[in-house]
């Protein structure tokens, strides 16, 4: 008899018309602050809607400032879209804990957001949607 115990397994859902979930490119530059620090400058955003919750944006690492935010052992799991890991950004003090998040290796479904952060509006200064010329 083996002593390692399993993780249960996990549920994985596929979206469909009774949970629907769409990305699509982000028609705007997207400009995400806090502290008087610019954290992400994009005109390359994806905007996942996912069900009747509001829009998100996802924004791709490579125009985030990643020296500015701090990985923490707090995860989560979505049955949609897989494990969640998340990001601290210590310039915003106690509300900017956990404030950023990531779907590293997510399910196929949402295989767009690979690579890619989203930031809970509440918790930064600024996710500013400017012109996309400006």
């Amino acid at each position: 008899m083996s002593n390692t115990t399993q993780q249960p397994a996990r549920t994985v859902k596929i979206p469909g018309p009774d949970h629907p979930i769409t990305i699509e490119p982000n028609a705007t530059r997207v400009v995400v602050s806090i502290a008087g620090r610019t954290l992400a400058d994009t005109r390359r955003a994806l905007k996942l809607r996912e069900a009747s919750y509001p829009a998100v944006l996802y924004i791709p690492r490579e125009d985030v400032d990643m020296t500015l935010l701090e990985r923490t052992d707090h995860a989560t799991y979505c049955p949609y879209k897989g494990e969640c890991a998340y990001y601290s950004i210590p310039l915003g003090g106690e509300r900017s804990v956990n404030s950023v998040w990531t779907y590293e290796s997510p399910y196929d479904a949402v295989a767009q957001i690979r690579d890619h952060v989203a930031f809970y509006p509440d918790r930064v200064d600024a996710i500013e949607e400017r012109d996309p010329a400006a």
